[in-house]
Formats: C-alpha cells, structure tokens, sequence
C-alpha cells in the first residue's frame, strides 16, 4: 500500500510532497515527521527505499507507506498528555513520533506480537535519545512495549484516550477494539480494508468515519494454551508515579528550554524559511552547493506546562518581517561566497539546549543525567 506521493531524496523532501499531496495537514504532525528521518528505521542495506511512498517489510519488520502513517497522525488528533496505546507497534517509529506530541506527561504504550521486533524496536529508540538533536526540540513521552497479541488484552483493565491497531481488522472484534477508549477516545484501524476513524462520544455512542482504503494484512488470532484458556497481555502500569530525580530533569530542561523560547523560535523559523529559499535556488544552479545551519528551537509544539497560542497577530508578522531580514542577509552572505568562489559551504549545527546543560555549574555526572546520556 502506498505510492499515492513522489519519493523524495530525504526526509524532508518526502514531508514537502505528503505535505502538497495534503497528507499531512498541521503543523503538530508535520513537525514530527520531519524530527524522525524514517530511513533510521530500516535495516542498512534497504535504507535507499525509505523515501518513496511504499510499505516495507523484511521478516517479521515492517513499515506502513508514508502517506498511510500521515493519515493516522492526522486522525488520532494527538495533544499533549494524553494515553496512547499502539496494537502492533512494529519498528516503534510511529510510537515515536506520537511521543514527541505527547509530551513528558503523556502515556505511551505499545503490544507487538514478535519478541524479535520488540527487540529491534528499542533498539531504534535507544539509537533516536542518544544520537537524535531533534530528541532536545522536544519533551518527549518514552514509548514502553511488551510481547503479546493485542486480542488478548483485558479491555475491563485498562482504557486509552487514543488506540491505532496497524494490522487488519474483521468486524467481529470492532467491540473489542471500541472497549480499549476512553470517553472521548479516538480509535483509528484498518476496518475491512478501510482505514476508519471511531470516537467513542458516550458510554454507548460512537461516531465512525472512513478516510481511506488501505491493505493491510489480518489480525492473527490468538493461539490459546493446553488448558484452553487464552494467554494475557499485561500491559505497562499507565499512572506510574515518577521519581523526584525524574522530574527534576523534566523541570531543568523545560525551563532552559523556555528560557530562551522567543529568539530560539524566531531563529528555528527563520531556518525552515531559508531552506525553502534556498532548495529552489538551488535546482537553477547546480554548480554550486551550500549546507544552511540549522539552530534548534526551544519547543516545537505546546506542552502541558505552558500555552504558546496566545501570540498576536502583529507578533507573527513582526516575526515574519524579522526572518525575511535575515534570509535576505543570508542569501547576500551567499551570493559573497560565491563570489569569492567558494563551492561548499558547511557549517556545524549547533544544538543550543545541550550547550545550556554543559555550560550550568553542576557536576559532571548530573549534567550527563540531565542530557539523558546522550552521545552526541
């Protein structure tokens, strides 16, 4: 299933062609996407397919196609600290993704049938902390996976504010499925080959919405044990209470964050602009080559801790005056290189968060805790 967009030569071009195909559609899910390059999700030697818009699959790894991943993005209608619970996590890709949104406070849970996948799975994240910079743009919600099949769960037990299942489903376990929400849930799967969208709007009423069709392979139904009863799935405690330490990480590195929340955002805009200036430049001079740094910003989306939407209108366009100023002196900057014959231009990103942390008085040790014991 796939193929419905262009493939792009990088992440970024292949969110450029969902986003004109209209795929993705808020700016929440396109920063995600764009903070994951989805070819770190594949095995080495398949990594030159992960930008075309196909589904992937080796062994019992697989992959959806780009444009179905976007459509559920949009669909879950993800926010900051809510429950979301993933049937057939996979690679883990799209559980990070919603992590990002979720935020530290959210709940991130994941059931994968294969033990080998769960295995590659967190390995992938392990990978995404400690090497990702876009891991410090973030608050992120750490996905927790556990092996077993999803239809064996207790649905009494245990309810989410979001559920995606990425296998096929028959109509005879829809109510199962219906019974993992909470009020208020929304529930996106794969419901006789069509991808569906149900909100549970009370305790027995639901609103169901087709979006698009899609082939998915099927459910496997659960194998039950000698004495005949099914095995089940213990999932992850949701209402885990944090370690003073934790939260104290939490709080330090939110509040660098916000610290510098206005000129980070500012520089992290007018980044994007300046990439979109300059890609179009560049597909009329091939000679030349130039890599734009790229600063982060202190949060990409609003988290439970504060409010970003109350910004004016006259702020915005400020903000856009400011960025075009400082493309236009970028583009001068560029246009003197050439001049000057320079062919490439390479500047280091800089990841403004993790040089706040390194510069604080604090003891080695405690620094590495709060950066997570990132690599890079």
């Amino acid at each position: 299933m796939g193929g419905a967009v262009s493939a792009g030569d990088d992440n970024d071009e292949l969110i450029d062609n969902l986003k004109e195909a209209q795929y993705i559609r808020s700016d929440l899910v396109e920063h995600a996407f764009r903070a994951i390059d989805r070819a770190d999700y594949y095995l080495e030697e398949f990594r030159d397919s992960a930008y075309k818009d196909l589904a992937w699959r080796h062994g019992n790894i697989h992959l959806s196609a780009p444009c179905i991943y976007s459509e559920v993005m949009e669909a879950l209608d993800l926010q900051p600290g809510l429950s979301f619970l993933n049937l057939g996590s996979g690679t883990g890709y799209l559980s990070t993704m919603v992590g990002l949104i979720l935020g530290p406070f959210g709940v991130n849970h994941g059931v994968e049938l294969h033990e080998d996948v769960i295995e590659y799975a967190y390995q992938k994240l392990d990978f995404f902390i400690k090497t990702s910079d876009s891991f410090d743009r973030f608050e992120f919600c750490e996905p927790c996976f556990v092996v077993g099949n999803c239809l064996e769960i207790a649905p009494e037990i245990r309810q989410y504010d979001r559920v995606y299942c990425g296998a096929g489903v028959q109509k005879e376990h829809e109510e199962y499925m219906k019974k993992l929400l909470k009020v208020g849930g929304i529930l996106v799967l794969p419901l006789e080959e069509k991808l569906t969208k149900i909100t549970r709007t009370g305790y027995n009423t639901w609103e169901t919405r087709k979006i698009i069709a899609v082939s998915f392979a099927p459910l496997v139904l659960p194998k039950h044990r000698e004495n005949g009863n099914p095995r089940a799935v213990s999932l992850p405690v949701i209402f885990e209470v944090r370690s003073l330490q934790d939260l104290a990480r939490i709080t330090i590195r939110h509040s660098l964050k916000k610290a510098g929340s206005g000129s980070l955002a500012l520089l992290m805009r007018t980044a994007f602009k300046q990439r979109n200036h300059l890609k179009q430049k560049w597909e009329h001079h091939d000679s030349a080559l130039l890599t734009n740094s790229y600063l982060f910003m202190s949060r990409m989306i609003a988290g439970p801790m504060d409010n970003n939407n109350n910004q004016s209108s006259t702020d915005n366009e400020d903000e856009d005056e400011d960025c075009r100023r400082v493309c236009e002196q970028g583009e001068e900057k560029e246009d003197g290189r050439r001049k000057e014959g320079s062919v490439l231009v390479i500047e280091t990103p800089v990841n403004l968060l993790r040089e706040r942390i390194l510069s604080l008085p604090l003891p080695e040790p405690l620094k590495i805790y709060v950066l997570y014991y990132r690599e890079k």
